[in-house]
């Protein structure tokens, strides 16, 4: 891509500045990068004192931080590459951010574009500028001029920052922050590139759908001859091949959609799948091949805070014993393949879960996240009656 005389001037002064191994300082404020374990340790434990008093706030899984940060290997960074770092104010942490090279991203969409992630701060434009600036000359002296963020670490993870929905705490694996936050990436000069919404429903609703969409679920299913089943745990291998095969299909004409790799989807299989329930997923099929999947999580957030993030030594073990308490359900992932998106296959994976989740006394389930400019999805649960709960945004920065 070529570059503006200014871009380029900007790289040149960048690399002589030799930014990568300095500490930016500015008045009584410090940027330095994290290089070692205390530092690391405190980039992660940051948030607890941020966070302190507020009652919304979900502690995250430690251990499950360190790999998204790859402080531990994760298969993100086979093709990715992340530099985290702190923000100090006479000599207290005040903030921090991680600046992230998503490669998958960036040959999917032939950009060249950096992502912000892991960002928190105090309300302090002047903290919150220089954390930016941080990133943005990280990125600049590797030809990349272009932001988004929140990422953490991309779209396929934890993504986009809370600005509307700061009554209630966040649902398993979404995002939270203070409500000052969007004021202090705009005033950097971030604008909104797209929003994302959770949509909130109770089982009471269920009683008053709209009866047509029953019938449209009913005929999809003789239509099409439509087998539907849980994700079978013995068979667990398979079943998650056959979701990463559905789902890197039927996402491509999705704004900022970046394929999942194989290495990633097991990983991140592979750590929840003690957590995940099959009777709160479903596979469609049609003559034996998988068409549709529905994949939904047990809310897991207030134990999680319950045990402070830590799953162990005995964390765990209250997860697994505390879940048939849980009375709310995340659907994350509903996904049909293109040639059978527009026949209703939808509502049939939806349908399914219906009678396993009055059986386990589920009473809310959060549709979590649904694009903004995802008309279908958007328009068959605003059909179907569900709230609009929580917005996040996607932000983008140009120079």
């Amino acid at each position: 891509m070529k570059r503006s005389t200014k871009e380029y001037i900007i790289a040149k002064l960048i690399r002589y500045t030799r930014f990568e191994n300095a500490v930016m300082n500015h008045n009584s404020i410090s940027i330095e990068p994290v290089t070692n374990r205390s530092q690391e340790k405190a980039f992660i434990r940051f948030p607890w004192k941020l966070y302190k008093g507020d009652p919304n706030w979900i502690p995250p899984l430690i251990d499950n931080t360190r790999q998204l940060l790859n402080y531990k290997p994760h298969a993100f960074y086979d093709n990715a590459e992340i530099q985290t770092f702190l923000a100090k104010k006479d000599g207290e942490i005040v903030g921090r951010i991680a600046a992230i090279i998503d490669r998958a991203h960036n040959e999917y969409h032939k950009e060249q574009r950096g992502m912000f992630g892991f960002f928190e701060s105090i309300d302090d434009q002047e903290v919150a500028n220089l954390l930016f600036d941080t990133a943005k000359a990280w990125f600049a002296e590797r030809d990349i001029f272009l932001m988004r963020g929140p990422a953490n670490p991309s779209q396929n993870y934890e993504w986009g920052m809370l600005v509307e929905g700061f009554h209630t705490p966040p649902t398993f694996m979404m995002t939270y922050n203070k409500p000052y936050y969007g004021e202090l990436v705009e005033g950097y000069g971030f604008v909104k590139s797209q929003d994302l919404y959770a949509f909130l429903g109770h089982v009471d609703m269920l009683s008053e759908l709209d009866p047509k969409l029953m019938f449209i679920a009913e005929e999809a299913r003789k239509r099409f001859n439509v087998d539907v089943r849980p994700i079978d745990k013995k068979r667990f291998r398979e079943d998650v091949d056959n979701f990463l095969d559905i789902y890197n299909a039927a996402l491509p004409g999705q704004w900022g959609f970046t394929p999942m790799s194989a290495g990633e989807l097991k990983a991140t299989a592979g750590g929840l799948k003690q957590l995940i329930v099959s009777e709160m997923t479903t596979i469609a099929e049609v003559e034996g091949r998988p068409v549709g999947v529905v994949f939904g999580l047990l809310d897991y957030n207030p134990i999680i805070k319950k045990i402070d993030g830590r799953l162990f030594p005995f964390g765990f073990l209250r997860i697994l014993f505390g879940r048939k308490k849980i009375k709310k359900i995340r659907l994350i992932s509903t996904n049909v393949i293109p040639e059978y998106q527009r026949w209703g296959l939808g509502l049939v994976l939806m349908n399914r879960l219906v009678p396993d989740v009055l059986k386990w006394g589920i009473q809310e389930a959060e549709f979590s996240w649904v694009l903004e400019s995802n008309k279908l999805s958007r328009g068959t649960l605003e059909r179907g009656g569900v709230k609009r709960d929580k917005t996040y945004r996607i932000y983008d920065f140009e120079p």
